[in-house]
């Protein structure tokens, strides 16, 4: 098991920001790469219903501010978990389904988190293309777990958390799942913070 140096790369990530109908928003997914050598990733054919790594945040309320043609989704201190699902079942239509399986991380975001959507003009209307965001994660709680005949740790690989660097979607998934009013795919890279001092 090898440490991951600062700023090298960490993880690639996928999934779905959902808005719950009373503005509460939480985002939702699975790792196309970890640093875990010789892992399996997937139980077959790439997709989220055979990912065996997820992740889940916990739900917060974003506020908004515009500033012509961006518009910012201000996202406050908040903790996501990844899990070790050893029979995947994550699915996009149910989004608490990757919060199944084992937590073997928790991070925090350590301060607030800015997404910025652009909108160009078409015509008589303004389109949003894409988002974007940037946040830093502190890892809280680590639990060693065996996978892939080996034993990993994610506190071991990444030191004291991750830089990620988001991209979404503007145009909506439709139709939304039950209980919710949007639904927004994304993707993210992130890199180790590596060890303090």
């Amino acid at each position: 098991m090898t440490a991951l140096l600062p700023a090298e790369l960490a993880w690639y990530a996928t999934g779905r920001f959902y808005r719950a109908k009373d503005g509460a928003v939480a985002d939702y997914g699975y790792f196309l790469h970890l640093p875990f050598p010789n892992v399996p990733m997937f139980d077959g054919k790439r997709s989220e219903v055979t990912a065996h790594f997820t992740f889940a945040a916990r739900p917060f309320n974003a506020q908004e501010i515009d500033n012509g043609v961006l518009s910012l989704g201000l996202d406050p201190v908040g903790e996501f978990s990844l899990y070790l699902q050893r029979r995947p079942m994550g699915k996009f239509d149910d989004p608490a389904s990757f919060e199944q399986g084992e937590c073997i991380a928790t991070f925090r975001r350590a301060s607030l988190a800015v997404g910025t959507t652009v909108a160009v003009s078409a015509g008589t209307a303004m389109v949003q293309l894409i988002g974007t965001n940037v946040f830093s994660a502190r890892l809280v709680a680590s639990s060693a777990f065996e996978f892939g005949g080996g034993r990993h740790d994610l506190a071991h690989y990444l030191g004291e958390g991750v830089t990620q660097f988001g991209t979404s979607a503007a145009t909506p998934i439709a139709p939304p799942p039950t209980g919710y009013d949007l639904v927004l795919p994304f993707t993210g890279s992130a890199i180790a913070l590596g060890r303090a001092g």
